[in-house]
């Protein structure tokens, strides 16, 4: 039974919690962490034409049919980012009446962590 503290609450038993200790299956045998424990998570993949910044007055004037000129030359490659974080360029495919994004190049990882800071 719980004995009252000088405040008059109960008092209550210690929480215990087991010791971690590394996990086998995510790290491999020469001690570095595995990627088989990321491999099925989600994440957001976006392409992006190109930008462009308009005022609030131009942006309530669009309607079907209106034009909105982009930051961006015709030709160029658009980029491609995951969860925000640009990753490759590529240029626009057309794949059995859908569209795709055929890479042409992959930021490296060292430039994606260089752009982070």
């Amino acid at each position: 039974m719980n004995t009252p503290l000088s405040n008059g609450a109960p008092e209550l038993p210690r929480a215990s919690f087991q010791n971690l200790t590394s996990d086998a299956a995510a790290t491999r045998p020469d001690g570095d962490a595995s990627l088989d424990v990321i491999l099925d998570v989600s994440v957001t993949l976006s392409m992006e034409v190109g930008r462009a910044r308009i005022p609030i007055r131009n942006l309530l004037q669009l309607n079907p049919g209106s034009v909105v000129e982009l930051e961006r030359a015709a030709g160029e490659p658009l980029d491609v980012y995951v969860n925000g974080t640009l990753i490759a360029h590529g240029e626009v495919v057309v794949i059995n009446d859908r569209f795709g994004v055929r890479l042409t190049d992959v930021v490296s990882p060292t430039e994606r962590i260089r752009k982070l800071r």
